[in-house]
């Protein structure tokens, strides 16, 4: 990435922080892996299921376990866990998958489990902490406390279009 594209792309990122901040309201699926708790746009989200193995596809990056047959269409399942670096830890009868609608393209993501939908007002939503780390973060749009939990927004669109996944082409990350 060039540094304009770079540059442009901050400040998509920046802008779309502030706005997630000033939103008046929104509703998020949230879901944990391991210990932290995360909430994503509710719009995303096409329907919840139980994790079954998918069909691996060989080559593929370790956090796209491979592919399942969700009513003759083919869909991509990526394990959040393996792709946010947490510790991978055993599939049980917690674990599901969120089928995603993201740019189109339906892709399942597996989590350990899911907690509920909540309406968050947008003063409830603080920014997220700049990190000047080699780690992107430039998906997490901000962090939400609710009572005793904090929640960790993501704008799991930015994450599954990101380059690494190869799960979007060119043509739908150049709409963005």
């Amino acid at each position: 990435m060039d540094m304009r594209n770079e540059a442009a792309h901050i400040a998509r990122h920046d802008s779309a922080r502030a706005a997630a901040a000033q939103t008046a309201s929104a509703e998020f699926l949230t879901f944990r892996l391991g210990g932290e708790e995360y909430g994503i746009d509710i719009l995303r989200v096409q329907e919840i299921r139980s994790y079954e193995e998918p069909t691996r596809i060989a080559n593929a990056p370790s956090f796209i376990k491979g592919v399942v047959n969700l009513r003759g269409v083919i869909v991509p399942v990526v394990d959040l866990r393996i792709k946010l670096g947490c510790e991978k830890v055993e599939y049980n009868g917690f674990t599901v998958v969120i089928v995603l609608n993201v740019h189109g393209r339906v892709v399942g993501a597996v989590v350990d489990s899911v907690s509920d939908v909540l309406e968050l007002a947008g003063d409830l939503i603080k920014p997220a902490p700049e990190m000047n780390t080699s780690v992107n973060t430039s998906f997490i749009t901000g962090i939400a406390s609710v009572g005793e939990r904090m929640l960790i927004l993501m704008d799991i669109e930015a994450l599954m279009s990101g380059s690494d996944m190869g799960l979007m082409d060119s043509n739908a990350q150049a709409l963005q």
